[in-house]
């Protein structure tokens, strides 16, 4: 199965896919916010991409505390897998994950990437990390939105 992880943030949102069998992750893009009229111009091209990636379900990343708790961010992510839902005709899951930026960061660092391209592609490589932790779980573990 074909999945789209999506690291979503309120400025920009890193997308990620996986193989056609579910087993490895690549970088697919970055949407920024700010290139699109409005949030409900971006939601639609988020959908867009998705949908021509071939995916048949969507992984969003669901950022919580260090102490596990729910933060204003994870309730915004909820919001926006509503109003994505409505758009895509597919399974949702969450993959629960903290740090994944951070995280992201050190990786691209350690592949020498130079500070621009880090920057470029951060979002992407933290998408990458979320829709691998997920494709790593057995598929009972596996959380539905």
């Amino acid at each position: 199965m074909k999945f789209v992880g999506v690291d979503y943030g309120l400025a920009r949102t890193g997308l990620a896919v996986s193989d056609p069998e579910g087993r490895l992750a690549f970088p697919l893009e970055t949407l920024r916010l700010a290139d699109f009229a409005d949030r409900k111009v971006f939601l639609a091209a988020l959908a867009e991409r998705i949908m021509q990636a071939g995916a048949e379900a969507v992984v969003m990343g669901l950022p919580l505390t260090l102490d596990g708790e729910e933060s204003l961010t994870t309730r915004q992510i909820r919001n926006v897998t509503e109003r994505l839902k409505r758009r895509v005709p597919l399974p949702f899951f969450f993959m629960m994950e903290a740090l994944s930026s951070a995280e992201a960061w050190s990786d691209l660092r350690e592949a020498g990437l130079k500070l621009s391209k880090r920057k470029a592609v951060l979002d992407q490589q933290a998408a990458v990390r979320i829709l691998s932790s997920f494709l790593s779980l057995a598929p009972q573990e596996r959380r539905q939105a």
